[in-house]
């Protein structure tokens, strides 16, 4: 992101934080740790130092998203694009399944199973 663009979407982050509260020290920071973790698609206790204490990032982060600040920066931003309708998704998640989560019971046993399966039925002539 360029300097213009990080200032426009730090202008708009504190236009949609909430009137009551403690401000964040530094907004513009926030940001860019926010944008660290999404594009690199890092755990919270991975992101670098040079953003603050991972968890002091995640406590803001969880606070805000609870408050719905995100929604309304969205929103803003969204507002002052031209091509906003055009886009649907702002950002994605790969979710990975656990290996069992298939369903499909593995082993010896599902392999009896289906070698006994494969026995009893009848054969055509």
């Amino acid at each position: 992101m360029t300097e213009a663009d990080w200032a426009v979407a730090v202008e708009v982050f504190r236009a949609s934080l909430p009137r009551r509260g403690d401000k964040g020290r530094d907004d513009r920071l926030f940001l860019e740790a926010l944008h660290y973790f999404s594009v690199n698609n890092i755990t919270w206790r991975s992101l670098p130092e040079r953003y603050g204490h991972w968890n002091s990032v995640w406590k803001r982060f969880s606070r805000l998203s609870k408050a719905g600040v995100f929604e309304i920066f969205f929103e803003h931003l969204a507002s002052l694009s031209t091509s906003a309708d055009l886009v649907q998704m702002f950002d994605s998640t790969v979710v990975r399944a656990h290996v069992s989560a298939a369903g499909a019971k593995g082993g010896n046993m599902a392999k009896r199973l289906a070698a006994r399966e494969a026995a009893s039925r009848p054969k055509s002539t």
